[in-house]
């Protein structure tokens, strides 16, 4: 549908919306001075203005004029803003929902009374009412996705984690036992807005000293050029025996409109020009091997690779294995966990782990004790942590950046850091 229908209309619902929420807003704040009303006033129907302006200038504007960050903000802004108002609206309904049925219930009093039916019904107020109580509640309740979101982004976006896990392979050489890999995923570069606190990220990184570095795939959100700050900050990540990394779906390019198909095949090769830059050595259906004491253990990367049809296959893993039978131990890096089950623990036995990322916890969760609950596990088997199947192993890696909301909540960007044992 045409934006110049759409944008209208959904300036129009907002409209209503805000209205709808400044009753309870204002009922709220009517025992306040005049001066406070009046403030929280101007605050109130400030940000409204603020906020359609900005949905109006990222619908009708050139993306350049305003920016690929401020952009996003914008966005950001919008849905900050109307979600928290319809958890508000949630609970306005629910009293407007009582006044109805008190309303029906007085009619129907008043028709009993006009039939010859006496009523002692006395009603008596107390200092707050039912109504002005939920009034207070709503706003209350609105305001904490407001906060928590406002905290995800300032907070969470780069409170960067240290999870350690062991992996105990059965068929890993003595030689290999002990050895470290650290795995980051999903960078997303071009969703970054402080380049500081990505740094500290990386320091936290190096400072475990890890024999080998993985990543598994979207360096980017889009473009190539999103990752020109970055390059020399990500090129400190070194390890001794290598940083072996691999393609997510977003380095592909599929999700902006391009000048031409030579114009998305240059950018592909711009990425894969980044991660030499870097000196990462980027498996694209291909391996390499560590060698100890004579004992091989391989390194398996495929290009994306999904068991979900709404993202696309590039990459082919029978490739890739192809001259690893002489490896005690094969690991393999695939950005989507869902090419676990398309064909991982079915048809290549042989695999004994599988390194993940692409979901990002949905970045957002809530962990009580040793317990977990995100959205990611409605919509993927494996979201996030290590699982197995007999003899075989899959590590999501929850990821290092972020995309879309800028930020956080309850599931903290990763650095795994892996130790292997003997089983």
């Amino acid at each position: 549908m045409n934006k110049l229908i759409v944008i209208p209309i959904v300036t129009l619902l907002f409209l209503l919306i805000d209205w709808y929420v400044w009753q309870a807003l204002r009922v709220s704040f009517q025992n306040t001075s005049q001066t406070v009303q009046s403030v929280v006033r101007s605050i109130f129907w400030g940000l409204t203005v603020l906020t359609l302006t900005g949905m109006w200038l990222y619908n009708f504007t050139n993306p350049d004029w305003l920016g690929k960050t401020l952009r996003t903000w914008i966005m950001v802004g919008v849905f900050m803003n109307y979600f928290s108002k319809l958890v508000v609206i949630l609970f306005l309904l629910i009293d407007d929902l009582g006044r109805l049925v008190r309303w029906l219930v007085a009619k129907e009093q008043e028709w009993q009374g006009k039939g010859g039916v006496a009523s002692n019904t006395t009603t008596t107020e107390t200092s707050i009412s039912r109504s002005e109580f939920l009034m207070k509640t709503a706003v209350v309740a609105g305001s904490i996705p407001a906060v928590a979101m406002t905290w995800g982004i300032l907070s969470g976006a780069h409170d960067y984690r240290i999870r350690k896990v062991k992996l105990a392979l059965k068929n890993l050489p003595k030689a290999f036992e002990g050895l470290t890999i650290a795995q980051i995923s999903d960078i997303h570069s071009g969703s970054f807005f402080n380049k500081v606190a990505v740094k500290g990220g990386i320091d936290m990184l190096l400072n475990q000293k890890p024999d080998v570095v993985f990543f598994t795939g979207d360096l980017v959100n889009n473009e190539a050029r999103e990752v020109k700050d970055y390059i020399d900050l990500f090129g400190k990540v070194k390890a001794p025996l290598g940083v072996y990394s691999t393609l997510g779906n977003h380095d592909y390019g599929d999700y902006l409109r391009w000048e031409s198909p030579q114009a998305k095949k240059q950018n592909l090769a711009d990425l894969k020009k980044s991660h030499q830059l870097m000196g990462w050595d980027l498996l694209n259906d291909e391996h390499r091997f560590l060698e100890q004491n004579g004992e091989k253990l391989a390194i398996i990367g495929v290009q994306n690779i999904s068991g979900a049809a709404r993202f696309h296959t590039y990459g082919d893993l029978a490739k890739a294995v192809k001259g690893t039978d002489e490896a005690a131990v094969k690991l393999l890096l695939s950005h989507d966990p869902t090419h676990w089950d398309k064909e991982v623990n079915t048809r290549y036995k042989d695999i004994d782990v599988m390194f993940s990322g692409h979901t990002h916890g949905t970045q957002f969760g809530v962990t009580v004790g040793d317990k977990t609950w995100s959205p990611a596990q409605y919509v993927y088997k494996q979201w996030a942590g290590l699982y197995k199947q007999d003899d075989q192993q899959l590590y999501v890696n929850r990821g290092y950046g972020y995309l879309g909301y800028p930020g956080r909540i309850g599931m903290p960007p990763e650095i795994t850091v892996f130790e292997l044992t003997r089983a």
